[in-house]
């Protein structure tokens, strides 16, 4: 099992910066990527950006250049820098790690942080 606590939300002006942080715990030593997910009212989910357990990084195209994905191995965090916030940026956001076992994939969830963003 992998635990993951996320911190860093809040109101921000458009064109403002806020950091998430997602802490894990727990089977982390199996963890093959992290990322963060995005649930807005009215849309989709999705991703906004992962790293794998070797560094590399994907992103959601309309974040690319504004939001940076980043980790910390000895504190077993992940961060989402988000610059240059848009009110588009506007969803609860929410951590996941996955775990590859066998042929299976398993993902774990943090509880959310809400970013808001204000025209």
């Amino acid at each position: 099992q992998v635990q993951l606590v996320e911190s860093g939300g809040g109101l921000v002006q458009a064109g403002g910066s806020l950091r998430l942080s997602c802490a894990a715990s727990g089977t982390i030593f199996s963890v093959n990527g992290m990322g963060w997910y995005r649930q807005a009212p009215g849309k989709q989910h999705e991703l906004v950006a992962a790293i794998t357990s070797g560094g590399m990084t994907q992103y959601l195209n309309s974040v690319k250049d504004r939001f940076t994905i980043s980790r910390d191995n000895a504190k077993n965090t992940v961060y989402l820098q988000m610059n240059s916030l848009k009110p588009e940026d506007t969803a609860v956001y929410v951590c996941n790690a996955y775990r590859i076992v066998g042929n299976e994939e398993l993902h774990y969830w943090g509880q959310g942080t809400q970013v808001t963003v204000s025209s």
